[in-house]
C-alpha cells in the first residue's frame, strides 16, 4: 500500500494558444502537434519527461533527451545496446507507478508506448488518469500513434495492417522532435531507420517469402497466442522479406488459437516472443523454445523439423525505433544465405 502524500502543485498551466510547429518559433511561443486526435501544446521544450514502456523509453534516448527523464517504467527487455548507458542513469520503476507517484516526480510531459497508462475518465489505481486530467495539471502527454485508444480508452482502434507502417513511427519522431526542440535529431534518426530498412528490402526483393509466426509463450488456460494482422510484427516481417502466417486474423493484435490451427498453418519460422523484464534477452526465452521443440504435438511442423524456432522478444515487434534493428534481425533469421 502506498503511503498517501500531498500531491505537488504543478505550476505549468495548459496554454490554449496554438503556434506554428517549426524550429523557428521564438522563445515563449507555443507549439502544438496533434496526437491521437488531441492537441498537444507546449510553451517550450518539455524539461521533465516521464517515459512508460519500451518504445517510449528507447525513443526518448534516440531523440537525445535522456537528461530530461525524471522517470522510466516497465521495460519489456534490455534496451538496445546504444541506449544502455543512458538508461542505466535513469530512474527506473519495474512496474508502472501510481498516479500519485507519477505526479510526485513533477513531470511536465508523459510519453507512453502503449495506451493503457491513460484512462478514459479520471484517475484510477491502474492508470495515470486521463490525458485531459493530466493536461489540466500542466502535464502534456503522447501515445504512440499506431496504438491510439478507442473513444472509451479501453482498447486499440481497429488497425489496418496495410495502413500502419514505419511512417507512423516517423510521424511520432517528427511530432516529438518539434515539441522537444530536437527536430534535427529526429530527422537523423529517421534517415538512419530508412536507410537500414531500404538496404534489407533491396536484398530480399527477389527472395522467396517464408511464413513467420510470432508466438507468445507461457500463457495459461490452454491454447496459444499469436500475433495477428494488426500487430506491428506484420509490417516488420514484410520488410524483412517474409509473411506473417496469421496476417489474415485482423480482429486484434494478439489472437488466441488452438494447437490444431498452428499445425494447419505450418509456418516456416516461429519467433518466440518473450516478455517482460528489464534484464530480458532473447536467450531468456530459450527454455520456451526447447519446450516447443520437445512437444510431441509439434514434431511435424516445418519450423520444428528444421530447428527454425527462434528465441525472440516482445520488445522487437512494438512500433518504435527498433524498427530497423528488428527488420535486420528477422531478415538474417529467415534469409541467412543473403546475410552471411
Amino acid at each position: 500500500m502506498l503511503r498517501k502524500s500531498v500531491l505537488p502543485v504543478l505550476l505549468l498551466g495548459l496554454l490554449a494558444g496554438c503556434g506554428t510547429p517549426t524550429a523557428d518559433n521564438p522563445p515563449g511561443s507555443t507549439i502544438t502537434v496533434k496526437n491521437c486526435g488531441i492537441d498537444v501544446t507546449v510553451a517550450g521544450p518539455p524539461k521533465r519527461v516521464f517515459a512508460a514502456y519500451q518504445p517510449a523509453i528507447e525513443m526518448a534516448h534516440a531523440l537525445g533527451i535522456s537528461d530530461r527523464l525524471v522517470g522510466t517504467a516497465y521495460l519489456d527487455a534490455e534496451v538496445l545496446p546504444e541506449y544502455a548507458g543512458a538508461q542505466a542513469k535513469a530512474k527506473y520503476y519495474k512496474n508502472l507507478p501510481s498516479r500519485e507517484e507519477l505526479l510526485a516526480a513533477n513531470p511536465d510531459f508523459v510519453l507512453s508506448g502503449f495506451n493503457d497508462v491513460f484512462s478514459a475518465g479520471g484517475g484510477s489505481d491502474e492508470s495515470f488518469g486521463s490525458r485531459k486530467s493530466l493536461a489540466e495539471l500542466g502535464v502534456q502527454t503522447w501515445i504512440f500513434s499506431p496504438l491510439c485508444p478507442t473513444a472509451d480508452g479501453k482498447g486499440d482502434e481497429a488497425i489496418d495492417p496495410a495502413s500502419v507502417t514505419m511512417d507512423n513511427v516517423y510521424a511520432d519522431l517528427r511530432g516529438l522532435g518539434k515539441l522537444f526542440g530536437v527536430e534535427d535529431r529526429a530527422e537523423t534518426v529517421i534517415a538512419d531507420q530508412e536507410k537500414r530498412i531500404a538496404a534489407v528490402e533491396a536484398k530480399v526483393k527477389n527472395a522467396p517469402r517464408p511464413t513467420v509466426a510470432i508466438l507468445r509463450p507461457g500463457l495459461e488456460g490452454g491454447g496459444l497466442t499469436v500475433s495477428g494482422g494488426p500487430d506491428f510484427g506484420t509490417v516488420l516481417i514484410k520488410q524483412a522479406g517474409g509473411v506473417n502466417a496469421f496476417a489474415d486474423l485482423t480482429a486484434k493484435r494478439n489472437v488466441k488459437i488452438g494447437v490444431e490451427e498452428l499445425i494447419k498453418r505450418n509456418p516456416d519460422y516461429i519467433l518466440i516472443s518473450g516478455c517482460c523484464d528489464a534484464a530480458l534477452t532473447p536467450a531468456s526465452t530459450q527454455p520456451d523454445v526447447d519446450k516447443l521443440l520437445a512437444n510431441p504435438a509439434f514434431q511435424n511442423l516445418k519450423a520444428v523439423r528444421n530447428k527454425h524456432v527462434v528465441p525472440w522478444l516482445f520488445a522487437n515487434h512494438s512500433a518504435g525505433v527498433r524498427g530497423a534493428y528488428t527488420t535486420e534481425d528477422i531478415a538474417k533469421t529467415i534469409h541467412p544465405d543473403l546475410f552471411k
